[in-house]
């Protein structure tokens, strides 16, 4: 399953009440380490397909949700389960600590 991009009127439907795992990606396109990741998450949600969704939130289109998660910094990996913050990550990650955030 590829990366998908949602938007802040899709997220309760597509992250809070989505019954698998989801990692959201808050980044933005003029952000270099969010262009370096992408690869890396898309390959990352291929593999885990079964048991993990992952989604993309542009944090300068949707600024009033990125405010309410917190996220300062780009790019902001959030792992939610059953509607709740599970796990957190800032900048790009490696294989290894994508793997741990959502251990």
């Amino acid at each position: 399953m590829a990366v998908k991009k949602i938007s802040g009127s899709e997220f309760e439907a597509e992250v809070l009440k989505h019954p698998q795992r989801v990692l959201v990606d808050f980044y933005a396109d003029w952000c270099f380490p969010c262009r370096a990741l992408a690869p890396r998450l898309e390959k990352f949600s291929e593999e885990h397909a079964a048991d993990l969704k992952v989604v993309k939130v542009d944090s300068d289109a949707d600024e009033d949700l990125a405010t309410q998660f917190g996220v300062r910094t780009i790019p902001t990996l959030i792992a939610f389960e059953n509607g709740a913050e599970v796990g957190r990550a800032v900048n790009p990650q490696s294989r290894a600590a994508l793997e741990a955030l959502l251990a």
